[in-house]
């Protein structure tokens, strides 16, 4: 397994996240990294991260603080994960898993007053399912409707 760390977003990681790609039938359940990212920047409480391995962008997500997290927790110090992607060319080596499990040290690390990330994933998106319930996620039963049908809510406790 490549050498694999998330970073905050930073100018230098635009070129590589500007080359992502992603099948269609992944894409209707994310955004690729270039369609959210200015969005984020120009919002304080959206935190941009990138998955690095070695040390070049092969995934990305965002972390909001922001009010779109009560819709998910009622914990007011949990952090929203949305956006979660990983590259076209970089799929299936593992960089996923890695990067979830190393999630809960970064957060201790950037957002030292979170204690929960949650995110929801489409009912018909199995395969990331399985990855977040790998990388220590826990599905406690709650669901929502999203913009591509209904969600499963999956809680990450930060401890």
């Amino acid at each position: 397994m490549n050498n694999v760390r998330l970073a905050l977003y930073h100018r230098d990681h635009e070129a590589g996240l500007g080359a992502f790609t992603l099948p269609e039938e992944q894409h209707k359940f994310t955004a690729l990294p270039f369609e959210v990212i200015q969005n984020a920047l120009e919002r304080k409480e959206r935190h941009p991260i990138v998955i690095l391995g070695d040390e070049e962008p092969v995934g990305f997500f965002i972390l909001d603080a922001g009010e779109d997290r009560s819709e998910y927790s009622d914990n007011p110090n949990a952090l929203l994960l949305r956006a979660f992607s990983i590259d076209h060319r970089h799929q299936g080596q593992g960089y996923a898993t890695q990067s979830l499990l190393g999630l809960k040290e970064f957060v201790k690390q950037h957002f030292p007053t979170a204690d929960e990330v949650v995110l929801a994933v489409n009912m018909r998106n199995a395969a990331a399912r399985h990855v977040y319930l790998k990388a220590g996620f826990r599905d406690e039963g709650r669901t929502r409707i999203g913009p591509a049908g209904p969600q499963h809510i999956l809680v990450l406790g930060i401890s």
